[in-house]
């Protein structure tokens, strides 16, 4: 996958989406539906009612780019949310792309050098 940047916010639309919709169509959902702006520079991630393919929609100074993923077997594991969307840190979505499903955990804390 394309480096994204770690500094950026991630959002998981948890309703279901119609996998047809491109550029435009994706854009118009982060803005009527998850209240966003796509122009932010933040990621946008979308999954299909079946779960089984997944959009991701971002913004770079050059312009839109959409990057996508189809299942062979299997489901992303993808939990509702009465918002209707979820923030996601890098990691979170490393594992929802690789099919890894982490119940509960939890970070220790580590030594932050000066």
């Amino acid at each position: 996958m394309i480096g994204l940047d770690s500094q950026a916010r991630i959002w998981l639309c948890t309703e279901p989406t119609d996998m047809r919709k491109s550029f435009r169509g994706l854009s118009a959902l982060v803005r009527n539906q998850l209240k966003q702006n796509p122009l932010s520079g933040q990621y946008f991630v979308f999954v299909n009612r079946r779960k089984t393919q997944m959009k991701m929609l971002y913004f770079t100074p050059t312009g839109y780019c959409l990057w996508a993923k189809r299942l062979e077997q299997g489901q992303f594991r993808v939990r509702p949310s009465s918002s209707g969307q979820r923030a996601l840190t890098l990691t979170d979505l490393q594992l929802l792309i690789d099919g890894i499903e982490v119940q509960k955990y939890r970070q220790f804390k580590r030594f932050r050098g000066v």
